[in-house]
């Protein structure tokens, strides 16, 4: 029998973690529930799981855990060799290239992450406008992460 899974968490690879973690929690409001930790390239537990994800030649990342209202993780990695981009947003090759958070009061959210240094990419768009003023929008953190708002659950959004 086929059923839908649910997700557990998201990785997101930052330059500074320190700054990421006060802007997903001051800005979002997500919480710590692991403090960072650094992960060296030896012959460590930790370390033999990491070589299984990203191969022998990395030297050490730091690495902490937060969690969103409704209990997806969200990880965050700050790599020592971290590769800043100009633009993240690869929308045409495959792989994942967003994920999509909810506030009711997405205008104000939007205001708090322009504020905190990062962008609103686009105009707040309408759905269903007269009806119900579903909201959504592109925005970008401090780091050039792209994700998306919804005013909304994605269900009545794209219902």
């Amino acid at each position: 029998m086929t059923y839908p899974r649910t997700l557990a968490h998201i990785g997101l690879s930052v330059p500074n973690l320190d700054k990421a973690l006060k802007f997903y929690n001051e800005v979002m409001g997500w919480y710590i529930i692991k403090e960072p930790e650094t992960i060296e390239n030896t012959d460590s537990e930790d370390c033999l799981m990491a070589r299984d994800v990203f191969g022998e030649k990395w030297s050490k990342f730091k690495v902490a855990h937060m969690s969103t209202g409704d209990g997806i993780g969200i990880e965050i990695f700050e790599f020592s060799d971290n590769k800043p981009t100009t633009d993240s947003f690869s929308y045409s090759k495959t792989g994942l290239f967003h994920f999509c958070i909810k506030d009711p009061d997405l205008e104000e959210l939007i205001k708090k992450i322009v504020e905190s240094g990062g962008k609103q990419r686009m105009p707040v768009r309408y759905f269903n406008k007269g009806k119900n003023s579903y909201r959504m929008c592109f925005v970008e953190d401090p780091f050039g992460i792209v994700f998306e708002i919804y005013s909304h659950s994605y269900e009545l959004i794209n219902s």
